[in-house]
Order: C-alpha cells, then structure tokens, then sequence
C-alpha cells in the first residue's frame, strides 16, 4: 500500500469515527472484498498501534519465498522455473517491522463463496441442465485455495505462528443443516453432511481438521516418535449467508493481534 494510499485512509478513519466508515453502508455487503476489509485491519492496526510500522503487500514473489526457504536450509529454494511468478491472496499480506527491522507477516486473508442454493431457493430459481432441481451439484474452484496457503507456509517456514484466515461463505460451506423457504412456501433442507453439496472437507485438509470458526494463528507442536513436529493451520471460518466487516475486521484484529504476541511485538 503506497503512503498516498495510507493517508488517505487515515484521513477517512479519522473522519469517519473507525474502520468501518471507509466503506459506509456499502460495507454491509459481499460485493466489497476481503482486500477492502483487510485495509481497513491494517489501518486499524496502524492507528491502535503508532508506535510500530506495517505494510501492506498485494502479492508475494515465488523467487522472494525461494529465497527464504533457501535460507533456512541450503536444500530448499532451489527450483523456479518462472522467476516473475507470484501468488496474490484475495486480502494481502499484512506485514509489521520487527524489534530487529526484519518485516514479519502478521495477516493474511482469503475469501471464496460457493454455492448460491440459499439465494436460488429463496427466490424460486430452479436450477440444473433442464431447470428443474433445487440444489446444484458443488464445484472444485476452491481447491486453488491449497497452492496460496502452501507457498505462505514455505515463506513462514520459520516463523511459530500462522496468521492465515479463510473465510468461506454460501451454500458449499454449510456446518449444520440448514432450512430454506421457497416462495410458494415449501421448505427445503439443506444437508451439511451430503456429499453432493458440501466442499468444506477440501479445505479442513489446511488445518489438519481442527474446530472451524477459531483463532489457529498459534502454531501446534506435537511429538511423533520422540521428534517434535510443528503445525501451521489455517483459521477457517464459514457462513452460509454473506459476511460483512463487523464480523470480519474483529476476527482479523484478534488473529493480528496472536501474531504481534508471537512475534514479541505486545507489551
């Protein structure tokens, strides 16, 4: 993010009384993305925290992760075939500048939305090849997700916290059955657990399965066979209807916040 960019949102932050009058009452809907959201957390965390420098990246090079797996250990980092190659998570990458000048990632976030049966029921629309069935059968689309978090994983190698979130939303995302009124007044249930709706188990595969809807920022380190190994996993969090930034800036705060802890950045 450029320091026009920052004063700019200063100047809207201050004007607006919080991060959620950068958006207005536009911010209310899905149609603002993460990267929106993501800049109101960091200028969020610029303001609470003056003493300490962020920055904001919209994207991370694959020779930059390279070269930090290379320098943890001399055998890793050492194939690239497209050395412009980048990954561009949907909300950036959240940095700070630590007590020796070294930038640490403290956020990043994505946001997918899969499945609009919720919507297509509530307004009647039948959907399928001859429009005659309520549900349609779910997409693979997210499981891009997997390469994102694996190459922030490669660029975290060293680090003992883990501050990636997902945030998934719509009718693929589903954690408990769920009852949808038609217009004509019928009632169609929507089954968390049917295989032909539900994607959430592709994407429980980045947090090794732990409970969705919590802060996992903090690595986990279990033994195996007298070696410790140590876990980073994603903080998934679902919903099956749109998410807005009073929900999503807290969950970002409180995960920034497990990271600036780690770091050694709290008081």
């Amino acid at each position: 993010m450029s320091k026009k960019q920052t004063n700019r949102l200063s100047k809207q932050h201050i004007e607006s009384e919080g991060p959620k009058g950068i958006f207005g009452d536009s911010a209310k809907k899905h149609d603002i993305s993460v990267n929106d959201f993501s800049k109101a957390a960091f200028e969020t965390l610029t303001n609470e925290f003056p003493k300490l420098e962020f920055r904001f990246r919209d994207n991370l090079g694959k020779k930059e992760i390279n070269e930090k797996l290379n320098k943890v250990d001399a055998r890793l980092g050492v194939t690239i075939f497209v050395e412009n190659a980048r990954i561009k998570p949907d909300g950036g990458i959240i940095e700070v500048k630590d007590k020796d000048d070294n930038w640490r990632i403290v956020l990043v976030c994505e946001a997918k939305h899969q499945g609009k049966d919720i919507e297509n029921l509530g307004k009647g629309i039948l959907v399928g090849k001859n429009k005659d069935q309520d549900l349609m059968v779910a997409g693979n689309a997210i499981e891009r997700s997997h390469k994102n978090i694996n190459e922030i994983r490669n660029v975290m190698i060293d680090e003992k916290h883990f501050p990636y979130i997902l945030f998934l939303q719509g009718s693929n995302f589903l954690t408990e059955p769920t009852t949808v009124i038609r217009p004509d007044g019928n009632e169609v249930v929507l089954k968390h657990d049917a295989g032909s709706l539900n994607r959430i188990d592709r994407l429980t595969a980045a947090n090794y399965s732990l409970p969705i809807n919590q802060n996992s920022c903090e690595n986990i380190f279990i033994e195996i066979n007298g070696q410790t190994v140590m876990l980073q996993a994603v903080s998934i969090f679902t919903k099956a209807t749109e998410w807005t930034i009073d929900e999503m800036l807290p969950i970002m705060m409180e995960v920034s916040k497990t990271s600036l802890r780690i770091i050694g950045l709290l008081d």
